[in-house]
């Protein structure tokens, strides 16, 4: 199978270097790759270039945007930058952080996936981080089933059923929920291990604490969900505060009229998934 690979990047010398290494490595090599250099003001850009002038399936685009680290809009927006560089001929497409190390098998086994499934939407692994004894452990407080937003990888008829990526926070909360929506499923492989180099949310600007709140919103979720969601938030992170920053958000959101990132029909769906899923954790 054919895949391409976006990855934007910011200021992301200390990394790069290991996240490319990891995916010219690949058992199964993409047949494109766009690292989208944005706006960095470090060696980002001198690592770029070193590797396309050994890999000619690698190329830089150079764009200029903010530099505040916003979570949702500001990746998306640099994705979004990369993706009109290239064309339509790919079976699968990923987006990728800059700071990760993938196994060396880990496109050959998301390939597979798509190939073997045809109703599987979204595909990947899972993040591991390093712990304070330098051991690599588990990092994902999310469903099982959700895969990170660090290593998104989409069939070409799921990805065009979505209508790509939201260019706001909950980007990558909503692409899963509008491929269910149009009959895809989502696939987590436990056995495919992914480095993560960067706690995630280090370097996010500390306006983006309301954003999650308006996430809520915009993908109508409605009070009742939003509460509840944010307070099982709020519980994992043992952090009171994040429950009244997210319900601050929604209702900041609401009062200013924020647009939102699906349809009347889309929202329904998504709020009936949200219910339903409730339901099973209760009873």
């Amino acid at each position: 199978m054919n895949y391409y690979v976006v990855i934007p990047a910011h200021n992301e010398e200390a990394f790069l270097k290991a996240m490319l290494e990891s995916l010219v490595t690949q058992t199964l090599l993409p047949k494109k790759v766009v690292v989208v250099n944005d706006n960095s003001t470090d060696q980002t850009e001198a690592i770029i270039d070193i590797f396309t002038a050994q890999y000619l399936f690698l190329e830089k685009l150079n764009t200029t945007s903010t530099t505040t680290h916003m979570p949702g809009s500001k990746v998306v927006n640099a994705f979004n930058k990369g993706l009109a560089v290239l064309d339509h001929n790919y079976d699968f497409i990923v987006k990728l952080d800059a700071d990760l190390i993938l196994p060396k098998n880990y496109f050959e086994s998301i390939a597979h996936i798509f190939k073997s499934d045809s109703n599987v939407g979204i595909a990947g692994g899972f993040v591991y981080e390093e712990d304070e004894n330098k051991a690599w452990k588990l990092n994902h407080p999310m469903d099982k089933k959700h895969v990170r937003g660090a290593f998104k990888a989409y069939s070409k008829e799921c990805f065009k059923a979505i209508g790509g990526l939201k260019s706001a926070m909950g980007w990558d909360t909503v692409d899963e929920l509008l491929a269910q929506y149009h009959g895809f499923t989502i696939y987590t492989d436990s056995n495919l291990h992914v480095k993560h180099l960067r706690p995630t949310g280090k370097l996010y600007n500390k306006k983006a604490k309301l954003l999650q709140g308006k996430a809520m919103y915009t993908m109508r979720y409605g009070l009742f969900i939003t509460a509840v969601a944010s307070l099982k938030m709020a519980l994992k992170q043992n952090k009171v505060q994040t429950f009244f920053d997210n319900m601050k958000g929604y209702f900041k959101a609401k009062n200013e009229k924020s647009p939102f990132l699906v349809s009347e029909e889309e929202g329904e769906f998504i709020r009936n998934y949200r219910l339903k899923n409730m339901k099973k954790k209760l009873f």
